[in-house]
């Protein structure tokens, strides 16, 4: 397997100069591409980027992916996002996307955003069938109720990871 072909390569560098440019509808064209890999990539430019409005874009990208790791990114990168705006694509994907990989995912994400009113979506994600699901419902159930009732450091309390 070539994992860097060389047409890929070139559209990295392309994608490098359009960085700099901060070219904001190129990398959310590049969402749409037949490369998970450039879409993964375009996915995590957009959210460099910043800004509540790029909310939208990552989550078309974890709603409609055809790619468990593409969806997977978006989750988290929403969780670092931290934009309530976020929260109900990360409950939905928590309680309804096809892969282990992205419901785990999803349900840390809520953990790191701080998300009380997604405790229903994490609490029944205590019955997922998958194990890492579940453990992942504890963290950001933990980290909820931490912040809820001890912290004083809010980012101290969001350090959950992903």
């Amino acid at each position: 397997m070539d994992v860097v072909p060389e047409k890929r390569l070139a559209l990295f560098a392309e994608m490098e100069d359009r960085y700099e440019k901060h070219d904001v509808d190129y990398f959310v064209k590049l969402l749409d591409h037949d490369d998970y890999v450039v879409r993964t990539r375009a996915t995590c430019i957009l959210v460099d980027f910043g800004g509540e409005d790029k909310i939208q874009y990552i989550a078309k990208v974890l709603k409609n992916d055809s790619n468990e790791l593409v969806r997977h990114e978006a989750a988290f990168s929403l969780g670092q996002m931290g934009y309530r705006s976020g929260i109900p694509h990360l409950e939905d994907a928590t309680a309804n996307d096809p892969s282990m990989f992205v419901r785990h995912e999803a349900a840390i994400a809520l953990g790191v955003v701080g998300a009380k009113e997604a405790k229903p979506v994490l609490e029944k994600a205590l019955s997922d069938p998958s194990e890492p699901v579940v453990e992942s419902a504890v963290v950001a159930l933990s980290n909820l109720i931490f912040m809820e009732k001890l912290s004083k450091n809010e980012k101290f309390a969001k350090l959950t990871g992903g």
